[in-house]
């Protein structure tokens, strides 16, 4: 698995990137994101979308070098 790294040094060109982030209860998730207008994205289900403020981030599943 790929190190992660800082939120701040993730892409912004549209990358589908692993991210984690906390949901309002606290909860750490790690999920699939993408940063576009203007905030990062995550499904949240097949059909929810919801921008959240990740704190680390790592190349999707499958973009590692490591593997």
């Amino acid at each position: 698995m790929a190190e992660r790294k800082s939120i701040e040094s993730a892409p912004k060109d549209g990358s589908k990137v692993t991210i984690l982030w906390k949901d309002g209860d606290g909860v750490v998730n790690e999920s699939i994101g993408q940063y576009r207008d203007g905030g990062w994205w995550v499904y949240t289900d097949s059909d929810t979308q919801k921008k959240v403020d990740p704190t680390s981030w790592r190349p999707a599943s499958g973009d590692d070098d490591d593997q």
